[in-house]
């Protein structure tokens, strides 16, 4: 094994495949490390308002480096910054004005896709009342809204049909930044939010966040629900993976362990293996999974359980079993027989080992086919309901009409990741079955 296993620097396809190899394992262990499992999660659900500030359908931010005219990023200035210009004018009696300037530079090409205002107010009987203008570079000031704030307040520019009205019919996040001589064009230069606010109680306090929502965001993107795809690509990693690993590494292990006892022990024990490896033969895989998620569990460790159970007894049980027989008739058995070994020693001591090299290629080419599995079901609607995973996001993304609306980033980032899995392991695989197999060795 160690002499074959030395081999592989021969094969520039199977150092290759290694390197992919440890760069998923690498990408998974710092997917696990950096987003718990309990926060991948509370992300993926969006919980708490986590996206909030995040842009709806985003293209990666990395974009702006191939675009010749540059597109924005989304902008977050609140009136807790430590640049926020705050005043404060006290009327007496708990009334107070709270005055507050939010300022911002905008030097893109491109118009926001989006603009919002989020309020946040402390009182316990009357509530603070908010007024906000927007400043333009140029000095004009535009009234947006008045607002009697509640604890919690959202102010969405974008959808506000009033204040598209008072534009010319423009929608706001265009006329709002429009350069007056080149309507077409956004003016840069300093913008200003001007929040002016009143409380009516002594304690009583009100805060605001100005999000101008950008076209481009993070490494990945962001899908139809603000979500940044990046969670669900670093944990896509561990998930395939371990899907992968186990179902291939459980199922081949097993299955050897099987035929090796049908083949020792012959009989009713041999006659009865063989059975049931006829039906499971026939049984299609895919569909009992999907009866499995539609009508007892979507959970992957359950989906997981089926797939080793169905592939302990597949085609695999029969190759083994005509190894064994070979091994079963060599002189080195006889020998054990003869100075009384027991039958599990027989088994795990002298006839394992001898097709144990035969087993390392056979479940390294058989993990994609489980990862390809588990983003398979993803697709079909049947994927674990919790995980973020490169099949979720495909799903997501031919729900949702990724690519006939333009957002192609969406399918082509988690299938470069399933095809580089893929492809790590069918080259290390293939050349680790050259190494092992003496038949292939001169190809």
């Amino acid at each position: 094994m160690k002499n074959a296993l030395r081999q592989i620097r021969n094969y520039p396809s199977a150092v290759f495949g290694l390197f992919i190899i440890l760069f998923l394992v690498a990408l998974a262990i710092y997917a696990v490390i950096a987003i718990p499992y309990s926060e991948a999660v509370r992300l993926w659900r969006g919980e708490d308002n986590v996206w909030l500030e995040t842009p709806r359908n985003a293209r990666p931010a990395w974009f702006n480096y191939f675009y010749k005219e540059k597109r924005p990023v989304t902008i977050v200035r609140r009136t807790s910054d430590e640049d926020a210009q705050k005043t404060v004018v006290d009327l007496g009696g708990g009334v107070q004005i709270v005055d507050t300037i939010l300022e911002f530079e905008y030097t893109y090409d491109r118009f926001p896709s989006e603009l919002a205002v989020f309020l946040q107010a402390t009182f316990q009987a009357a509530r603070p009342n908010v007024n906000l203008i927007w400043v333009t570079p140029d000095g004009r000031e535009i009234p947006l809204t008045e607002i009697q704030v509640r604890s919690s307040e959202t102010y969405r520019i974008s959808q506000d049909s009033r204040l598209e009205r008072r534009l010319g019919g423009v929608k706001p996040e265009i006329g709002l930044f429009s350069d007056p001589n080149n309507p077409g064009k956004p003016l840069k230069g300093t913008y200003k939010v001007l929040a002016e606010g009143m409380v009516f109680e002594e304690g009583s306090t009100v805060e605001a966040s100005v999000v101008v929502y950008g076209q481009l965001h993070g490494l990945a993107g962001t899908d139809h629900r603000r979500r940044d795809l990046t969670v669900a690509l670093l944990w896509g990693a561990p998930v395939a993976l371990s899907f992968g690993l186990i179902a291939a590494v459980g199922s081949s292990l097993t299955t050897m362990m099987l035929a090796a006892a049908a083949v020792w022990f012959g009989g009713w024990v041999d006659w009865f293996i063989r059975r049931i490896n006829e039906v499971v033969m026939i049984l299609p895989l895919l569909p009992i999974l999907i009866m499995v998620g539609l009508f007892y569990s979507r959970s992957i460790w359950v989906i997981l359980g089926v797939v080793i159970a169905l592939g302990i007894f597949g085609s695999g049980i029969l190759s083994y079993r005509s190894m064994f027989l070979q091994v079963k008739e060599s002189g080195y058995i006889e020998a054990a027989r003869a100075y009384g070994a027991g039958n599990a020693r027989i088994i795990f001591r002298y006839m394992v080992p001898r097709i144990l090299p035969v087993l390392v290629p056979s479940f390294v080419i058989q993990v994609p086919s489980y990862v390809f599995m588990e983003a398979t079901l993803s697709v079909l609607g049947l994927g674990d309901p919790l995980l973020p995973t490169w099949g979720k996001l495909l799903s997501d993304a031919q729900t949702n009409g990724a690519l006939i609306n333009g957002h192609f980033y969406w399918v082509l980032e988690p299938a470069f990741l399933l095809m580089l899995a893929g492809l790590g392991f069918v080259m290390l695989g293939f050349a680790l079955d050259r190494i092992f197999n003496p038949r292939l060795r001169g190809l």
